[in-house]
């Protein structure tokens, strides 16, 4: 890896714990971990890079299982200073893709923005959402996509049409290697019922079914299509159920928790043998959503 510029020092950290970085609380560490406080910086920082630097891109950490023995290379977290969001006409806004988007949902439903309103139920940020098409309440990430721009790993910034990505259920397949969501514009319908109202209720429903409480990573597994993937745990009695300091949440069986002492293997552990018991008991093969990082111990 080059040197890194004097003026992005402030901004650099070595061998920090990913386990401050994620929703699960754990993870080893990572060998430099890049937050970078403008996209000027962060653009600068990019093209000071080693072409053969790995590069880890994460957000708030959500929907994130960083393996114990931490990550090579260099980690970018992209935090609320790339979180920009901007009104235009008819609906549309801008959105940096560091912006929570819990936040991104009460910013568009205040412009009577409605059709946002899923955004409450994901627990990540705006870029996370799009690398994954993530979804809540009905609402998927890229239903409403008209644009984003993606930065690649010599700085450069580009502006793609949503028609030049793969979208499917929680799938996104770029058009080309090593890009990452900076920001994108959606196209949102306005809606004249919206009201602050209406979004606290979808929020007390999600915390009323989840164990908000409790470091999770939120749902771990896809829904399978035509059932739900909670409902199908809960069916092969692993409710409960606990390798280590991971548990499956007795209140909501897609949710992984770390009970107080968990280790990245125990939840990993978990997740496998969560696979492996609804393969057994129901003939169908569950898929994570959660990704999974860096190296085992």
């Amino acid at each position: 890896m080059n040197a890194i510029a004097p003026q992005l020092d402030s901004a650099i950290r070595y061998d920090e714990s990913m386990s401050r970085h994620t929703s699960w609380r754990v993870g080893g560490p990572a060998d430099v971990l890049f937050t970078p406080q403008s996209q000027e910086q962060l653009i600068g920082f990019l093209r000071e890079q080693s072409s053969s630097t790995p590069l880890t891109w994460i957000g708030l950490g959500s929907n994130l299982l960083v393996r114990d023995a931490g990550i090579r290379g260099v980690v970018i977290a992209i935090t609320p200073a790339l979180g920009g969001f901007e009104a235009g006409e008819d609906g549309v806004i801008t959105v940096g893709a560091g912006l929570a988007c819990a936040v991104l949902a009460r910013k568009a439903v205040r412009l009577g923005l409605g059709p946002a309103e899923f955004f409450a139920g994901i627990p990540g940020t705006v870029g996370g959402a799009l690398s994954m098409n993530a979804g809540a309440f009905h609402g998927e990430t890229w239903n409403n996509v008209e644009t984003v721009d993606v930065v690649n790993r010599s700085g450069t910034v580009t502006t793609r049409n949503r028609d030049e990505y793969e979208v499917a259920y929680r799938h996104v397949v770029a058009p080309v290697a090593d890009e990452w969501f900076i920001a994108a514009r959606f196209n949102f319908a306005v809606d004249t019922d919206t009201n602050m109202s209406r979004l606290t209720a979808l929020i007390q429903e999600r915390r009323d079914k989840q164990p908000l409480g409790l470091p999770s990573c939120g749902s771990v597994f896809r829904n399978p299509q035509g059932d739900h993937a909670a409902r199908l745990i809960e069916g092969s009695g692993l409710k409960g159920f606990r390798i280590g300091g991971a548990e499956v949440s007795p209140k909501h069986a897609n949710f992984i928790i770390n009970t107080g002492d968990a280790t990245a293997a125990d939840i990993e552990a978990l997740i496998e043998h969560v696979r492996n018991e609804v393969e057994r008991t129901h003939g169908i093969l569950l898929q994570p959503e959660v990704r999974v990082v860096g190296e085992p111990s």
